[in-house]
């Protein structure tokens, strides 16, 4: 019978090929990973890591849970729950974001036993993202999104900021169907292209009204929460900032970054909130479209928005930077709704700042 063989380490084997690669390389993977909790993770694998992790361009940060005024993190906001129905009394609470702790155990790896993120007391993530010193893209998730809606209920928006807001546009429906496969819907008698008389009277206008509003209150509540990200990281070149539910997306790049930081913000005298600029409003409908996917929108309704004071900071936008602002703004279904819309009758508003 023959012996076992004994395995021994060769020294020649023991060296580390992941060395031997650069750090702009390194870099190059950790720019893939984007996750602020995995970035977390890594630093914690080698001092190398440690050094290098801050260095990212391209950041991406999950907000899993809303504390309140008063930073009580027992009484943060149940996300189980159902979404607050009154939008004010929400953007009130809206004071301070937090995260789950990805960093709470971990340890630099210089064996001294200090935090990876010594500041990280309240987890927020303009804390967060202070060790991250080359920050280019950033794009931040909320956990749901801010204006309640009915079940069933289409709403969607996007908005482009500079120091104020520049552009918005917004998709409703008041009802989202699976259409069965090979069925046919007869076309609406009202629907010759113009408004119908019923969407005046059985409160239609000003439900489009109400969905306009609080997604310019949300969008402008984002944007506020934002100032303190932009101040600390000169870098900045994008920012988004979604929420897990799809329904509204704050975009800035960097030509309105720059805007930003070179003039004053506007805050909102009612809460904490930038203050909405006087804005022109173009208003689409059709009371029915057929969108691919076996999708059925009732009540399809297109919203874009622009400052009527546009051009007074230097932010003047073409028509047909803005009409691509508003077919780029959605996508899937939802982009061929915006293209059928924007082929309707246009109706004009017109709303004062608040």
């Amino acid at each position: 019978m023959h012996p076992k063989a004994r395995i021994h380490a060769d020294p020649v084997l023991e060296v580390d090929q992941f060395d031997r690669l650069p750090d702009s390389l390194v870099l190059v993977i950790l720019n893939n990973v984007e996750d602020v909790r995995s970035l977390g993770r890594c630093s914690a694998v080698s001092k190398r890591f440690y050094g290098l992790v801050p260095l990212v361009h391209d950041v991406y940060v999950k907000i899993d849970r809303v504390v309140t005024v008063d930073g009580d993190a027992e009484d943060t906001l149940n996300l189980s729950s159902p979404k607050p129905r009154n939008i004010l009394s929400h953007f009130l609470k809206m004071m301070l974001f937090t995260i789950i702790k990805p960093f709470h155990n971990m340890r630099s790896p210089n064996g001294a036993g200090r935090p990876l993120f010594p500041q990280l007391a309240q987890h927020s993530p303009a804390q967060v993202l202070r060790n991250f010193t080359h920050i280019r893209n950033l794009r931040i998730e909320l956990p749901s999104g801010d204006v309640g809606t009915e079940e069933g209920v289409l709403l969607k928006w996007r908005a482009e900021y500079g120091s104020t807001l520049q552009n918005c546009v917004i998709l409703g429906g008041t009802q989202v169907d699976r259409k069965p496969v090979g069925t046919e819907h007869e076309p609406y008698s009202e629907d010759n292209g113009s408004m119908p008389e019923s969407f005046y009277t059985n409160g239609g206008l000003k439900l489009r009204v109400v969905w306009t509003i609080s997604s310019l209150i949300a969008a402008s509540t984002r944007h506020y929460l934002l100032r303190s990200i932009i101040k600390d990281h000169p870098t900045l070149t994008s920012l988004e900032l979604t929420d897990a539910d799809g329904q509204g997306t704050l975009c800035m790049g960097a030509e309105q970054l720059k805007e930003f930081r070179e003039n004053q913000l506007s805050a909102s005298a009612c809460s904490n909130r930038t203050q909405v600029p006087a804005c022109n409003m173009k208003l689409k409908y059709a009371p029915y479209l057929e969108l691919p996917g076996g999708i059925a929108l009732q009540g399809a309704t297109l919203v874009a928005i622009k400052p009527s004071t546009e051009g007074s900071n230097g932010s003047h936008t073409s028509r047909k930077e803005t009409d691509a602002f508003v077919s780029g703004a959605f996508d899937g279904p939802f982009k061929f709704a915006v293209k059928a819309l924007m082929k309707r009758r246009t109706y004009l508003l017109e709303m004062n700042g608040f």
